[in-house]
């Protein structure tokens, strides 16, 4: 057999009517590819960090950069000079160490003195003394010597510890200078090697932060983690950092006379949000900004991102085959809300669930849409159309690419859409062949339009009454061909013969053609279903 020289071809028409608002039956819907694009890094609320980074080195002094992005507020003094930051709670023993000889006093007033060197409590708090231990009661108050530090679990920290016993469990807090606190800060939330002007900004921002949002109804001020700020001790202090917290001590952003929620992040992509699209508080201080300066940020823009639909219904948790999105945007271009359309109907899913569930970067999303449905009808004889429906969104200009195997595509023919983002688009292909849609470097998932040989019978001619003949396309050379004849319910085999190098085939019999219905079939071969001819009523 010759093989085809050409694997397929292509004919497309396209319509803006694809939208006519009729739902396909739920089995006809392809898989669709959902490609998310992001700008920054982080909630786009306050201060963005790698902002800040870029006009320190554009020249913008600390003043500058907090009062960019903090409208209308000022820089002040704070008047609380001591914090009690949370390090350990519900735990059953903890370890205390000191380099140098240190003292525990407790709510008795009770001082124990004790030896350099590591310590293990339990909830009982028992104290080592010269008489043996001793059950302290609690609160108990550890204090260093001068110059000296106390460490938790080998974790050390500047000022006090205070351990209190409830419930069989432990609880212990650090009450430090507030400006040590934040030496244990700053360090952890911008890289120390940036200009000093940032690392003041960062210092006066997680300041303000701290002392605007103070735990009320708990025996301490702050969690040492992101339910206030992530707080490392001396572990987490480098030297530019902390002489930024020396050099701005006391310094807080003021709105109004108060103390401002300093609200920052990592990168902002270009515009800061408001409060009132990411929080839902008004918040005159907190207002969309523009940001031109973040560019160095590895996170300016990045993307796509390219979620299946059967890992976005997954990760939203959402119910039904997912076979399309919508995104709603706030002012300042984050994503308010998704609605994800699925068989059953759209479902919404807020903005906060699908950056957590997702693990996207932001809320400053697009969601590029690919989906290329399943052809109707799904098997075409040689030379007949099939057509090809599905949805192209924010993707640039789709292209139509085929492959006979699946494996090399080409052939990619621009296509059109509508509006709405809806493609039709007819096919003739000339073997079974797989197509998809390419846009931006994403690609649907394939669908396959299956073709089988146009078979043709012909009468038996009255110069040929035992003659019957026809042909097949495309041409199939050697292909076997095998005329039956209907007999009853039943189609009985009247003979076979082989296809001619022009794809055309005689079966000559030993009499006239019988009277009766009659067709011919060729078998399914590589690329092609079974062929099969319409019946032919021969009369005699």
């Amino acid at each position: 057999m010759r093989p085809l020289l050409a694997a397929f071809a292509v004919v497309l028409t396209l319509t803006a009517a694809a939208a006519s608002g009729q739902q396909l039956p739920s089995a006809s819907y392809g898989e669709a590819v959902f490609a998310v694009s992001g700008r920054g890094y982080g909630h786009g609320v306050g201060m963005s960090q790698y902002g800040a980074y870029g006009q320190a080195l554009a020249g913008r002094t600390y003043h500058q950069i907090l009062g960019h992005y903090y409208t209308g507020t000022e820089i002040g003094k704070a008047g609380r000079k001591e914090v009690r930051v949370l390090l350990a709670e519900g735990r059953r023993a903890v370890t205390l160490s000191s380099a140098a000889p240190y003292v525990a006093v407790d709510a008795t007033g009770t001082t124990f003195k004790l030896r350099k060197g590591t310590l293990t409590l339990g909830p009982e708090l028992e104290l080592p003394s010269e008489a043996g231990p001793v059950k302290a009661v609690a609160p108990v108050i550890v204090r260093p010597a001068k110059k000296a530090l106390l460490t938790l679990d080998g974790r050390a920290y500047r000022g006090k510890l205070e351990l209190v016993a409830a419930g069989g469990y432990l609880r212990v807090v650090n009450i430090a200078a507030l400006e040590s606190y934040l030496q244990g800060v700053v360090a952890g939330e911008v890289p120390y090697s940036w200009p000093a002007e940032v690392l003041k900004a960062q210092a006066v921002a997680a300041r303000s932060y701290a002392l605007a949002n103070l735990v009320k109804g708990k025996p301490f001020d702050l969690y040492p983690d992101v339910r206030s700020q992530v707080y490392l001790g001396v572990a987490g202090e480098r030297a530019a950092t902390s002489r930024a917290v020396t050099e701005t001590a006391g310094e807080v952003v003021l709105y109004g006379g108060s103390v401002a929620t300093t609200y920052y992040f990592s990168t902002s992509g270009g515009k800061t949000a408001s409060a009132a699209d990411v929080f839902g508080t008004n918040v005159p201080y907190l207002v969309s900004r523009p940001d031109p300066w973040d560019k160095a940020s590895p996170y300016h823009r990045w993307g796509p991102v390219l979620l299946g639909a059967r890992t976005l219904q997954s990760k939203l948790g959402v119910d039904g085959r997912v076979i399309d999105v919508t995104a709603t945007a706030t002012p300042s271009g984050r994503l308010r809300s998704l609605v994800v359309q699925t068989i059953e109907g759209p479902e919404p899913v807020s903005a906060s669930l699908v950056r957590t569930a997702l693990g996207l970067r932001s809320t400053w999303i697009s969601v590029g849409v690919l989906r290329l449905d399943r052809p109707s009808p799904t098997a075409v004889t040689f030379g007949s159309t099939a057509r090809l429906g599905g949805v192209v969104r924010g993707l640039g200009t789709p292209r139509l690419a085929s492959s006979p195997d699946g494996t090399a595509w080409s052939g990619a023919t621009e296509v059109t859409f509508d509006k709405t983002g809806v493609v039709i688009a007819d096919v003739k292909p000339v073997r079974t062949t797989r197509y998809r849609l390419d846009a931006e470097g994403s690609s649907s998932p394939a669908v396959l339009v299956q073709v089988a040989a146009r078979v043709e019978l012909a009468k038996p001619g009255l110069l040929e009454p035992t003659i019957l003949r026809g042909t097949v396309r495309p041409k199939l050379v050697g292909a076997t061909v095998v005329v039956e004849r209907r007999k009853g319910t039943a189609w009985v085999i009247v003979g076979d013969t082989a296809t001619k190098e022009s794809g055309a085939y005689v079966l000559e019999l030993d009499a006239v053609v019988p009277r009766g219905a009659y067709r011919a079939r060729v078998a399914a071969v590589s690329g092609f279903l079974e062929g099969t001819s319409p019946v032919v009523q021969v009369t005699g």
